[in-house]
């Protein structure tokens, strides 16, 4: 899905406390034992299962997620829209973005311009943030770096890095750069996880940001200062990191389910002494549906 839904109950107490320096560690022992279970040789190609050049679809999303990174509130959202996938050699719209473009391929390797988005906030609706301007949609754009670091079949390990600008837009008077994030990701991915063409993925990464756009989400103007809220200045650097685990599956030419299940950790983030930093961890909870109602007759290895 193009869009970032971060999913919510609260289970992390057990590892609320778990130290964010130690994520990229972790991420490479997680990837080493995958290559032990699994037995996995330096990249070779997999199978691929013919899938239609495009695809017209009606997609329906329920999310629960917090408000902001770190914070202490969580919200319930649905979004029905349309969904348009298109499997080009270069121009793209599929699982690993809304729209991308991508302009290399090889055995081990991918390089694309990517999109990429998150909803809007109502700052009314939070309370770290009342009185405070609204938070707008946020759009990502910018390269993206894949590495195949061993694959065996429909099973692989990828190294990713995007590296992207970031927009926020009201749709209507409002359209404002805010900065830039890197968010490196470690993944163990399944491509025809339980048959159906089934897909199962599960990654760490972590997420660096400039001054700029970690003011949007941290900064407290003077204007907005109160006695519990003082004044605040952000700082580039480390903005969190997210261990995440999703799953889609076929039902049919026609239906696809796609579920997602996201821990996010902040502590040692650049700006834990924000007044709006709230909360150390978060959970993101997501599930859509997707009924193909148009398909492309020209059938393309995926």
């Amino acid at each position: 899905m193009g869009v970032a839904i971060n999913p919510m109950y609260n289970p992390t107490v057990f590892i609320s406390g778990f130290p964010a320096k130690f994520v990229f560690l972790w991420a490479h022992v997680f990837g080493l034992a995958v290559l032990v279970l699994t037995g996995l040789t330096p990249a070779a190609r997999a199978d691929q299962h013919p899938q239609p050049l495009w695809e017209i679809s009606a997609m329906v999303g329920i999310g629960v997620l917090p408000t902001y990174p770190a914070a202490d509130q969580t919200r319930f959202e649905v979004l029905p829209l349309p969904y348009f996938t298109y499997r080009g050699e270069v121009i793209r719209s599929d699982d690993k973005g809304l729209l991308r473009g991508r302009f290399f391929k090889s055995e081990v390797m991918e390089i694309d311009i990517s999109l990429s988005g998150t909803f809007d906030v109502d700052s009314a609706d939070n309370r770290a943030r009342a009185g405070m301007p609204d938070l707008d949609w946020l759009g990502e754009i910018g390269p993206r770096l894949e590495f195949t670091l061993a694959q065996a079949g429909d099973v692989r390990i990828e190294f990713e890095l995007p590296v992207r600008g970031v927009f926020s837009t009201n749709f209507g008077s409002r359209f404002k750069y805010e900065g830039l994030i890197a968010v490196p990701e470690l993944a163990y991915q399944h491509d025809d996880f339980l048959g159906s063409d089934g897909k199962f993925k599960i990654g760490v990464s972590a997420a660096f940001a400039n001054a700029e756009l970690q003011s949007l989400f941290y900064g407290v103007p003077t204007a907005y200062a109160t006695v519990t809220r003082p004044a605040y200045v952000a700082k580039s650097g480390y903005l969190g990191s997210k261990l995440q685990i999703s799953a889609s599956r076929r039902f049919g030419p026609r239906i696809r389910i796609l579920s997602a299940l996201r821990f996010d950790f902040y502590k040692g983030a650049a700006n834990d002494k924000s007044p709006l930093f709230k909360d150390s961890s978060t959970v993101t909870l997501g599930i859509a549906v997707i009924v193909s109602l148009w398909q492309s007759k020209i059938f393309v290895q995926n």
